[in-house]
């Protein structure tokens, strides 16, 4: 059976919800205020089963909004799921303002089909109903309602008349209409939150995407609360699951009415980030002012509204009827993905300006040109799905993209990412993704950035790891992929946390090896009765800097330990009381400062110290006044 969701649109009392109700049966009308009031406040549900032409079963998902200028806010959190949509138009009025006004928000959310219907045609006699049709087709005129692709069909609410010819149309037209993909990650943009006595938190919202199934675990958006789905109905009737583009209530356990509102989003768990900025195609309508760069509005998507500071890329100012590049700053961050579409509204009038189109929802935070931007945008708006993937890669160089961030860039599931990266030509190092020119740059970098280390440091064997990777400006897997790569072509050697090329070890002069010497000779004979690093240095016979060099050295390999800022100690005697204290822990586990100073026969001023050190090298652990030797 095919879902369908259809929205109405239109001008305050053209007869909107009881055109739904004729239709269906079913007031859409819940609250007591829109009862007495006779207007609709808030947006309204209901449903309906049609047949296709072909036979097949539709079944249609009313969204009933409100016309009244001040609740368009209201409207647009119900206009954003929808899949086609019924324009109302008065036989006795004629198009007004919010007609115009609901048309253009369905024109920037790129709804593609709908029906017109002129009703009240009871109160109008058939000269004065065929002026409003003329009316109404100029009106249409080469938008995606053009009278000479789409339906417009004169009814009565109150006395059936045309309402088959209605129903007739909507099975035309919602059998051509695009399903929602059932198969991508679910979304669903919650519009009601209540309790049901009995049940707890219901939730009811479009699905736009995906399938939601019962004891499903969902995350929350924005607050990132996990929640489970005991129960699912669609279109109020009791379900095992939920499918794109049906109307659908959840049963929520894990969250009350308070930790839910309008604007949420649920989505699978550990799928998506939040968006606080995004970058997108905006276009501004023919009848706004112009929209200045660093510009304020109201911004919509599906049901959610924030507030988003407009910087334009590519001008100061966006002319009406214009369209442009741009990146949105939002109040609040929330959950967007690229291809949703958003409605703008100006901060005063609070009137419609425009909308447009999101293309990244998760921009790099490093400062890119213009330039750069723009085409990358470009590639987003027009190129294949291997296009994007790899443009999304290359922007983030050395870094990659991550495999598990694929779903919350461009809404595809990751082992749809897989086998588009393959594609796409891509390389995965370790579940990260870099393209193949930036992987040959770097190869040939890493082994330029060794031999400017190894010119500059004669007395240093190599370049520590992490020293490198900074220089390449590298992720850690990436890094790990590209070194793997240089060893394998004998361009790059490695020991331990150091890179070197090939045969560049140290090399020294006579006076330097003498001296690396005489230092190990110093603190190897002196045992834990170290002297002073300055002392022995002033000895040597070559200059400061090379003899600090040589104790970088020394102090790299291990060979000597620094356990504080005024003490270095030779290996061997840190291994030999390494030694004594596992021997003393056979007979006595503990050891007090005076215990310790009469074991290795030091002072106070050297005991400290290498107590603190053994208790960072796990050794030995403090417990009051005296250590347990581990």
């Amino acid at each position: 059976m095919k879902s369908v969701i259809v929205g109405t649109a239109g001008h305050i009392d053209h007869g909107k919800t009881a055109l739904v109700k004729a239709l269906t049966g079913i007031d859409a009308d819940r609250l007591e205020e829109e009862k007495r009031r006779g207007i609709t406040i808030d947006i309204g549900f209901a449903h309906l089963e049609l047949p296709s032409p072909s036979g097949e079963t539709l079944r249609l998902g009313f969204v009933d909004v409100p016309g009244h200028e001040r609740f368009v806010r209201n409207m647009l959190a119900g206009i954003g799921g929808i899949d086609l949509v019924v324009l109302v138009v008065a036989a006795d009025e004629g198009v007004k303002p919010q007609t115009r006004e609901h048309f253009d928000i369905c024109r920037l959310l790129a709804v593609r089909r709908g029906l017109t219907v002129l009703t009240k045609s009871d109160a109008v006699d058939a000269d004065t109903l065929e002026v409003v049709r003329l009316e109404v087709a100029d009106f249409l005129r080469g938008s995606f309602l053009d009278p000479s692709r789409s339906p417009i069909v004169a009814a009565s609410s109150l006395t059936g008349a045309g309402l088959e010819d209605v129903k007739r149309a909507l099975g035309q037209v919602a059998s051509e209409a695009t399903v929602k993909d059932a198969t991508a990650i679910a979304r669903l943009p919650v519009d009601r939150v209540f309790t049901m006595k009995g049940f707890g938190t219901v939730v009811t919202g479009t699905l736009v995407s995906g399938t939601i199934q019962k004891e499903e675990e969902l995350e929350v958006f924005p607050s990132g609360r996990r929640v489970r789905v005991r129960g699912v109905q669609v279109h109020g009737a009791a379900a095992e699951k939920a499918i794109a583009g049906q109307r659908t209530a959840l049963n929520l356990a894990g969250a009350s009415t308070d930790d839910m509102a309008r604007g949420m989003m649920l989505a699978p768990p550990s799928t998506f980030k939040m968006a606080s900025s995004v970058e997108a195609q905006v276009f501004l309508l023919p009848s706004a002012r112009p929209l200045k760069d660093g510009a304020r509005a109201h911004f919509h998507a599906y049901t959610m509204e924030t507030v988003a500071e407009i910087r334009l890329l590519e001008a100061k100012q966006l002319n009406p009827g214009a369209e442009a590049f741009a990146q949105l700053r939002l109040t609040e961050p929330t959950l967007l993905l690229p291809g949703d579409r958003f409605i703008l509204r100006q901060f005063s009038p609070v009137v419609t300006i425009g909308g447009g189109v999101v293309l990244d929802a998760a921009p790099v935070k490093r400062r890119r040109a213009a330039a750069q931007r723009t085409a990358f945008l470009e590639t987003v708006l027009a190129g294949t799905p291997q296009e994007i993937l790899a443009a999304r890669a290359a922007r983030k160089g050395l870094v990659g993209l991550a495999l598990s961030d694929v779903p919350a860039e461009m809404n595809v599931r990751p082992e749809e990412a897989e086998k588009l990266a393959a594609r796409a030509g891509l390389l995965n190092c370790g579940g990260v993704l870099v393209s193949q020119a930036a992987l040959r740059e770097a190869s040939v970098r890493v082994v330029s950035i060794a031999k400017e280390f190894h010119d500059a440091n004669p007395l240093v064997a190599g370049m520590g790891k992490e020293e490198l990777r900074g220089r390449l400006g590298a992720g850690p897997e990436v890094f790990d992929a590209l070194l793997s790569c240089a060893v394998r072509q004998k361009q790059l050697e490695i020991a331990g946390e150091s890179v070197r090329l090939p045969g560049r070890g140290i090399v020294m002069k006579d006076e330097e090896a003498e001296s690396k010497e005489v230092i190990e000779r110093a603190f190897a004979s002196a045992g834990l009765h170290a002297p002073s690093l300055r002392e022995v240095l002033a000895g040597l016979k070559v200059d400061k800097v090379r003899a600090q060099k040589i104790v970088t050295l020394l102090l790299r390999d291990k060979i000597l330990i620094k356990i504080s800022e005024d003490l270095v100690f030779h290996q061997s005697a840190l291994n030999d009381l390494r030694q004594k204290l596992a021997a003393r822990k056979k007979t006595t586990p503990k050891i007090d400062v005076a215990q310790f100073k009469d074991l290795t026969g030091v002072s106070r001023k050297y005991a400290i110290p290498l107590l603190e050190y053994l208790d960072r090298e796990r050794v030995t652990r403090r417990v009051g006044d005296a250590r347990i030797i581990l």
